[in-house]
């Protein structure tokens, strides 16, 4: 019965049927959050997990032929949305925290009477924290590139650490605002942060000439 009715919701959806998004949410979305959870261990990660799924869902139907269940498909899709956003999690605590020591080591020097340096010195740094201080440049730049409204959410919530509650109150926005525009936010910037998905290069920055 359930293989009828997931044949006749896919045919809709490649249709184009408006209505049938709403009941491929209703019908799969607590379980693609049930499933957001063991991963994520965060409600709020996971429920950004299952609007993406649900859209990559709608976005990629016209792909799915029916080889397997839909619900093994939708569930393959939800496992590498989480893994994804676990890695991008990850990435940028490591930037974060490397920009707080750089700040903190600015600090220090500026305390007893040292400049620091503003150009990046590659050249002594060892390999891991070469990739880290590449990865915490290329960062910065990107998080300084986004366009205004999905900058001060990422800013607020995934560097300074406020709450969703927190960060509404600061930006005079609906929780449901922010969330969406905070997605948004993190989707450009895993963009611009494509090269780093599969680990930095070593080689550090060709200085421009001319």
């Amino acid at each position: 019965m359930e293989r009828t009715q997931d044949r006749l919701l896919v045919s809709r959806l490649q249709a184009g049927d408006q209505t049938a998004v709403q009941e491929l949410a209703e019908r799969y979305g607590p379980r693609i959050m049930q499933l957001a959870m063991r991963h994520m261990r965060n409600r709020e990660d996971a429920e950004e997990v299952t609007q993406d799924v649900l859209l990559k869902v709608y976005q990629k139907i016209g792909l799915f032929r029916g080889d397997a269940a839909l619900s093994s498909w939708i569930y393959r899709i939800t496992f590498n949305t989480a893994m994804s956003r676990l890695r991008q999690t990850r990435s940028e605590r490591l930037a974060s925290e490397e920009r707080d020591r750089a700040l903190a080591r600015n600090d220090a020097a500026s305390e007893q009477g040292r400049v620091p340096r503003e150009a990046a010195d590659w050249s002594s740094l060892p390999d891991e924290e070469l990739l880290r201080e590449q990865l915490r440049h290329a960062f910065d730049a990107a998080v300084a590139d986004l366009p205004e409204i999905y900058r001060a959410p990422v800013v607020l919530r995934d560097i300074q650490g406020l709450t969703t509650e927190e960060a509404s109150t600061r930006l005079k926005l609906k929780d449901q605002t922010l969330k969406s525009r905070l997605h948004r936010g993190r989707l450009l910037l895993r963009e611009r942060l494509q090269a780093f998905k599969d680990g930095l290069t070593l080689h550090p920055p060709t200085p421009a000439f001319g």
